[in-house]
């Protein structure tokens, strides 16, 4: 398992994490839905178990206070009864920007809440409609199990596919995408930002991206061990000609 740090953190770590409101646990974190034009976690999605039977329910990442990994735990000053009384989601039911406006009012949610670091990079992915992705209307909202294991594809072939990302806790922001490149770099663990994502393929499960398989061989390796500082990633934007971070 990666190392956490209080800056970044990866995303799948939080799956399974208990979420604690202010008046006790309300279940655990199933799955997360993000913006593909913002690069941005927009909920996670909390599986309320036998507290609510067969119903799971939103949160907003603006509304998670504290993220501790020790003790596998979210917290949240939501109050059980506020979660519990939330617009209802039921099964199957498509997630509109109705129903994302309706939640946003109820618990009175900046629906702007810091935008994505990477919102206006002009690297977007261009959605087409996702079999993976039925109950979901906004064109631009994914489920990152729906969108984790989909190919990588340079524009002179494959080098892997989508592993995990890599989070800026202070904004949820989507900084670094985790290629799983399998035999063909063994031994050696590859980022990439979302400056590198061209579109995505929903129809045939795959992101294609705008860097080569030798960019990607000869770039800066990663140790998943490590801090990502400031020289790391000055020597990876470096590389691939990306725009200066600003972080």
């Amino acid at each position: 398992m990666w190392k956490e740090t209080p800056q970044i953190f990866v995303l799948s770590a939080l799956k399974g994490l208990a979420v604690v409101a202010a008046d006790g646990r309300t279940g655990t974190v199933k799955d997360f839905l993000f913006l593909d034009d913002r690069w941005q976690v927009r909920w996670l999605v909390i599986d309320t178990g036998t507290w609510l039977p067969g119903r799971k329910v939103l949160i907003h990442p603006s509304a998670v206070t504290d993220l501790d990994f020790e003790r596998e735990e979210i917290l949240t000053p939501l109050a059980r009864r506020q979660i519990e009384a939330s617009p209802n989601l039921p099964e199957n039911q498509k997630l509109s920007r109705d129903f994302e406006s309706s939640l946003f009012a109820y618990y009175g949610w900046n629906p702007d809440w810091r935008p994505g670091f990477f919102a206006s990079t002009g690297g977007a992915a261009t959605p087409a409609a996702d079999p993976m992705s039925e109950s979901i209307d906004d064109p631009h909202l994914r489920s990152f199990d729906a969108v984790k294991g989909y190919r990588l594809r340079a524009t002179d072939g494959d080098i892997g596919r989508i592993e995990n990302f890599l989070i800026d806790r202070t904004d949820w922001s989507i900084q670094y995408l985790i290629v799983d490149a399998g035999s063909w770099l063994t031994g050696k663990e590859v980022l990439l930002t979302p400056y590198a994502v061209t579109r995505i393929d929903w129809l045939n499960r795959e992101i294609l991206l705008n860097v080569t398989r030798e960019q990607v061989k000869s770039s800066p390796a990663w140790d998943p061990f490590q801090l990502i500082d400031k020289m790391y990633k000055e020597r990876l934007y470096r590389h691939y000609g990306w725009p200066a971070s600003i972080s």
